[in-house]
């Protein structure tokens, strides 16, 4: 029995590589020195993964911005408007790189970046390959191979990991007609066998191929395409060990076609489907030969393992194949889970009971070792101990008076159905929102935060450090606020928002304010690129104590005769963004979070506020990956939605936000949370989200994002108005709203100065042309 890796997370413990990068981005330190940050990164990565016992430890895990993008450029997989860009000499390999995550404005160049989105159903965020019919993959390892040999060096022998091909193409979208993608698989197998050639060449043994599109419901000519891959694979190179990786669920129907691959091993993903261990070893159709990789620690989430129900796991495959074919393994890649729980020392954050019940990614590599000395009985003085101590703690869990708050559980008990609608209809409630608000066609807004400078991040951590008194910080808060409602104002925006600047992450900032939470000081987990966040802990029964932005909310509207937003997390997303309790139903969690923001948006319009914003990015990201599991979550989740923000009157606008979530397949439910606006991502599809509208009427409004906020360049107004013609082809003029893509948290004033000013002037162009757009 052997233990094995999937990944390791590759911001560094203390966000090493964050500062790395953002100061390459803006010209204080040099390519050099960027790669000698991540270089050290990958080296303390796997000497610790080494300490910690893993056999099989990765490499190619590690990512300057995003896996996605890095096979994209390993296989010459460049869109053709950076063409120009690929064939300047000066213009090196790393930046054409980040052009084509972040996109370029400079030296002449105004190139869009690529799409991004949800990688399945987390708030990692991947760089969306393009395709098209005549696609040609021109390989370069240098990446791949450079990191075997870094490791090589260090004296550990690694296993390459890469995207296989077929989920890699599913990652992708076809950007001409006339073909589907998986129809490219013929041209990208040789690509990949110069890869396994070149790792083969420097005597590498081992290659992991992630498929997680094994967990979605495949097409039989996907299904068909996985068994090619690795036919193709197995003829070519008999002697290397493959291992195929799922995660995130099970196999389900695509279970006959996983057991047929003629691979060394399969890896299946025990936390997030036990069940599935059963169904394979059942069946009677796992090849001979064929090692499991048993995902029983969990990846994604940061709650202890369960030492005893995982050895049951363990111990059952035992008994059917024998140590000998058995790996032990997080469910996924630690990508997902925060580096070190011994960096947590703050006890005001994270107290000893709570802290007790934790595993980080660290921890989590010494559970999956631990898990193998108890199967294999070794170390048994050690590992036995590690077993009472884990025993104690989850029994500790189970009883502890923390967790529950009765009054909480009477709450969600006592809904009703009438606690979940609006008081009348859209219709209705449109007539009165439009008297009460008097809003000009194409009404613009922004999505809720503005720009956090180094000063304002500065002002927070002297306040939590003592360093600013309470006054001191409101005061320089107060005329932040101030400036912005004054530039909105100046700028001509119709909808204001009051900037967040007291604000630290939309999550976070909430749940320090919610009972039933913690946080940690170094549980950084990468969200895209440079952007990490550090989700708060939900460890027991929720409930708001006091209002939580009602004084901000307030203090803008004084300001202004114009509306001003009030801003909320939505809670499904602070369910989704949060690492969430695992000794109840998500929806339970969830419907007690809906409870809390409730009391807040009635406190909210009882201040005032007559648009109140429930932010909802992670609808789609938490939708089930097989679609017979779908309604089931949508459900609870719409609901939980609409429990959050029915309490108020007719007359007050509810908007909701959605970034970076294709739901396309799942509009009618999205029509069904009843929100009377909807802003969402559509600048970097270039409007492809809104093709759906052809064939569903959508019945409320929505403000459809003109411009990418993850992008440091300034669109034009003609670029800006063109989007919105093409939104006005599928939707009514009067039911649009122009805005951003998402919150200008990251940006920098002088960039979304410009950006703006431009989005307004293009708002005002609309309004002129609307009889043509109509």
């Amino acid at each position: 029995m052997k233990t094995t890796n999937l990944g390791y997370p590759r911001i560094g413990s203390k966000r090493e590589l964050k500062r790395s990068l953002e100061q390459y981005w803006s010209g204080k330190t040099d390519l050099e020195s960027l790669l000698a940050t991540a270089k050290t990164i990958r080296k303390e990565n796997w000497l610790l993964q080494q300490e910690q016992g893993i056999d099989l430890i990765p490499s190619n895990d590690f990512s300057l911005y995003d896996q996605v993008l890095d096979l994209s450029t390993t296989l010459g997989c460049i869109p053709e408007r950076y063409a120009a860009l690929a064939s300047n000499p000066s213009f090196s390999s790393h930046d054409l790189y980040f052009a084509m995550a972040r996109g370029i404005q400079q030296d002449g160049a105004d190139i869009t970046a690529m799409e991004m989105t949800k990688w399945f159903d987390t708030n990692y965020h991947y760089i969306v390959p393009e395709f098209t019919k005549n696609q040609i993959f021109n390989v370069s390892t240098d990446k791949i191979i450079n990191e075997y040999k870094e490791a090589l060096e260090l004296g550990i022998k690694t296993k390459s990991v890469l995207i296989g091909p077929v989920s890699f193409l599913l990652l992708g979208k076809e950007k001409e007609d006339g073909f589907h993608r998986i129809d490219l698989l013929e041209r990208l197998l040789p690509a990949y066998e110069e890869i396994l050639q070149q790792l083969v060449d420097v005597d590498a043994e081992h290659v992991q191929f992630d498929e997680p599109y094994l967990a979605l419901n495949l097409s039989e000519k996907e299904q068909r395409a996985i068994q090619q891959t690795y036919a193709y694979f197995a003829t070519k190179f008999p002697n290397i060990k493959i291992t195929v990786a799922n995660y995130f669920d099970c196999f389900g129907e695509n279970i006959d076609t996983a057991l047929s691959l003629p691979v060394h091993t399969l890896h299946l993903d025990l936390v997030r489907c036990p069940l599935q261990l059963d169904d394979i070893l059942e069946s009677n159709k796992l090849n001979s030969y064929t090692h499991l990789s048993l995902g029983v620690v969990d990846g994604r989430n940061i709650w202890k393992n369960d030492f005893e129900k995982s050895l049951k796991l363990i111990q059952k495959a035992i008994d059917h194949v024998g140590t000998e074919r058995i790996l032990i393994s997080p469910s996924c890649s630690l990508l997902h889970s925060p580096c070190d729980l011994d960096l947590e020392s703050n006890e005001e954050n994270l107290n000893g009971e709570i802290k007790q019940w934790l595993a980080f990614a660290k921890q989590k590599l010494d559970e999956v070792t631990t898990l193998k000395q108890l199967a294999n009985k070794e170390n048994l003085s050690d590992s036995l101990e590690k077993l009472r101590k884990n025993s104690e703690a989850q029994a500790n869990k189970k009883t502890a008076t923390l967790i529950h708050n009765q009054k909480v559980k009477q709450r969600v008990n006592a809904l009703t159905a009438k606690d979940d609608q609006r008081e009348s209809k859209f219709p209705t409630r449109q007539k009165l929102q439009k008297e009460a608000l008097d809003l000009p066609l194409f009404p613009t807004t922004t999505i809720g935060s503005f720009p956090q400078t180094k000063e304002v991040r500065s002002w927070r951590a002297n306040f939590k450090k003592g360093n600013l008194s309470a006054d001191e910080y409101n005061v320089l808060l107060e005329k932040e606020t101030k400036e912005t409602i004054e530039f909105q104002e100046r700028t001509g925006l119709d909808v204001l928002v009051h900037g967040e600047f007291e604000r630290n992450d939309m999550v976070e900032y909430f749940g320090e304010q919610l009972s039933g939470f913690a946080f940690t000081s170094f549980g950084w987990v990468q969200s895209y690129g440079s952007r990490c966040v550090k989700p708060p802990i939900i460890y027991g029964d929720v409930s708001r104590e006091a209002p939580m932005t009602v004084k901000w909310s307030a203090f803008a509207q004084s300001l202004t005769k114009k509306p001003v937003k009030g801003m909320l997390t939505g809670p499904v997303t602070i369910l989704q963004w949060s690492f969430v309790r695992n000794d109840q139903p998500r929806s339970e969690t969830c419907t007690q979070i809906a409870l809390a923001i409730r009391d807040e948006v009635v406190d909210l319009e009882k201040a005032g506020l007559k648009v109140i914003q429930i932010d909802e990015p992670a609808i789609r990201e938490g939708l089930p990956l097989r679609k017979e599991d779908w309604n089931a979550y949508l459900n609870w989740a719409i609901k939980a939605f609409r429990i959050s923000a029915s309490g108020v009157q007719d007359e007050t606008q509810i908007h909701t936000h959605m970034c970076y979530s294709e739901f396309n397949d799942i509009i009618s439910n999205i029509a069904d949370m009843d929100a009377d606006v909807i802003t969402i991502e559509c600048s970097r599809s270039q409007m492809e989200l809104l093709d759906v509208f052809a064939t569903f009427k959508y019945p409320n409004e929505i403000g459809p994002g003109v411009y990418d906020i993850h992008s440091p360049r300034v669109p034009e107004r003609a670029e800006m108005v063109a989007l919105m013609e093409k939104a006005a082809k599928q939707i009514p003029t009067e039911q649009l709203w122009i805005n951003p893509d998402c919150g200008l948290k990251t940006r920098h004033w002088p960039e979304t100065r410009e950006a703006l000013i431009e989005m307004v002037a293009a708002a005002r162009e609309c309004r002129q042309n609307s009889a043509v757009l109509a």
